[in-house]
């Protein structure tokens, strides 16, 4: 099952760069082949989405389905020590779907932001042209 959080990982990983060269100072050049190549990255990587659903569901599995220690010596230590990494492991997958989602969603708005950037521009330099 590592497989899967390791895609997730490098999803997240491109969001991050593609947001970080779009909202760069001093990259209009980049900018606009990234502002294209984003927009059509946008609907295949809406596929995030319901991987990190089925992503937390698996968590969420676990959480239901794992052994409890109630009494105080219902579990050797190497069973509590492998609940505990267990715990620890599932904070960092939920941190994880959380940063994948918010990095999509933060992409998909700043796109769309700098794609209307962009037309506004576009339209005062034409009105600058008629009005000379």
């Amino acid at each position: 099952m590592a497989l899967e959080w390791v895609v997730l990982g490098y999803a997240a990983g491109a969001e991050a760069i593609m947001l970080l060269l779009l909202t760069l100072p001093g990259l209009d050049g980049l900018r606009r082949g990234m502002i294209s190549v984003v927009r059509s990255a946008l609907k295949p990587m809406m596929s995030v989405v319901p991987f990190c659903l089925f992503l937390l569901m698996d968590i969420y599995w676990k959480y239901e389905t794992r052994p409890t220690c109630d009494d105080e010596h219902a579990c050797t230590p190497s069973e509590h020590l492998r609940h505990q990494k267990s715990i620890m492991k599932s904070q960092r997958n939920a941190l994880l779907i959380a940063a994948a989602l918010l990095l999509y969603w933060i992409l998909f708005s700043v796109t769309a932001l700098v794609v209307k950037l962009d037309q506004l521009q576009q339209r005062v330099d034409k009105l600058k042209k008629r009005d000379d």
